[in-house]
């Protein structure tokens, strides 16, 4: 028993095969296998790769008298190529992309006896800047957590009360053979929320990548959840 359908297709992979018809008994048998085949390969070579090729993928044997091949001069012609329409993008308004976005503007640390350090962020939208600040004890990790809740702060003065942005933390992290600031975040619009994360290389300050680190979790809510 062979599955005629899947046989036929097989055998069309074959060196020269153009065309195959297999015909099958009432139980199912086969009875005749039909070849075209180029002049590329001989009609014995292809009886033997019929052959082989059923044995190979379907377990199949069958006689090899019940194959017969013809041989055709014409080069077969390649199926039509299907020309599709291009697909239409919707069309994006680059400066209203500028407006919304947010930019690094400044980050600035200050140190004190009594509050330890306070770090303010500035940020820029169009041509309005936003400021946000944070304090805390001084160390290189809490620097960068500090810069990025000023951060968090300053893009919540641009986007209002109905978007709010929490930050869940801030890390330094080795890869690479570089340092990394990573940033969680927890967005909230209306009644959707959504985790977004952040990274930046330290090459400046931990301070400058952490803000950046934020920006680049947030400006892609910032612009698409509208």
């Amino acid at each position: 028993m062979l599955p005629i359908k899947r046989a036929e297709e097989l055998l069309a992979t074959l060196p020269g095969v153009v065309a195959v018809r297999i015909i099958a008994s009432d139980t199912g048998a086969v009875d005749e296998i039909h070849v075209l085949t180029t002049a590329e390969v001989s009609p014995k070579q292809t009886v033997r790769n019929v052959e082989s090729a059923l044995i190979a993928h379907l377990s199949m044997r069958v006689d090899h008298r019940k194959i017969s091949v013809a041989t055709t001069v014409e080069t077969p012609k390649p199926p039509p190529l299907e020309v599709r329409a291009p697909e239409t993008l919707p069309l994006v308004d680059e400066a209203s992309l500028i407006k919304r976005r947010l930019y690094f503007e400044d980050v600035e640390v200050r140190r004190s006896r009594s509050k330890g350090v306070t770090c303010r962020v500035t940020l820029r939208k169009g041509e309005t800047s936003y400021i946000g600040e944070a304090e805390g004890a001084e160390t290189e990790r809490s620097r960068a957590e500090l810069a990025a809740r000023a951060a968090v702060l300053a893009i919540g003065q641009a986007e209002g009360e109905s978007r709010q942005l929490a930050l869940d933390g801030c890390k330094l992290i080795d890869a690479f053979d570089r340092e990394f600031v990573i940033v969680g975040l927890t967005a909230r619009w209306g009644r959707e929320s959504a985790f977004l994360s952040g990274t930046c290389e330290i090459k400046d300050s931990p301070e400058t990548a952490s803000v950046l680190a934020v920006l680049d979790a947030t400006n892609r809510w910032i612009t698409h959840a509208r």
